[in-house]
């Protein structure tokens, strides 16, 4: 089976997301804007090296991204990219709203019945 572009990005935005560590990631970088990835590592109880790697995987899955300001790295989010989940989890919702509506006339069709 051929992914399509938009589904390819959206498996890596997902798995990207699915560990807690990056998550709170983006949420800080959310929360806070631009941050040195050294103000990041502080955050948590892993190393600079297990940090680094974990905004990598958001770097790829276009998550994130990464300035140089003179030695410093800077990463902030992108919540464009997020908008790929919204759009994802929009459709599913639409289709449980149509099966939930054709549950809702079944039963009122039930109870007028007896």
């Amino acid at each position: 089976m051929v992914e399509r572009k938009e589904d390819a990005a959206l498996t890596a935005i997902l798995h990207a997301a699915a560990d807690p560590t990056r998550r709170t990631i983006l949420t800080l970088l959310a929360h806070n804007g631009p941050t040195r990835v050294t103000e990041i590592a502080a955050r948590f109880a892993i190393s600079l090296n297990a940090v680094s790697k974990h905004i990598k995987v958001l770097e790829a899955a276009g998550l994130v991204e990464r300035r140089l300001v003179w030695r410093e790295h800077l990463i902030e989010v992108r919540p464009e990219r997020l908008a790929l989940i919204a759009t994802w989890c929009a459709g599913l919702r639409s289709i449980w709203d149509l099966r939930l509506e054709a549950l809702d006339v079944l039963l009122a069709k039930e109870n007028r019945d007896g």
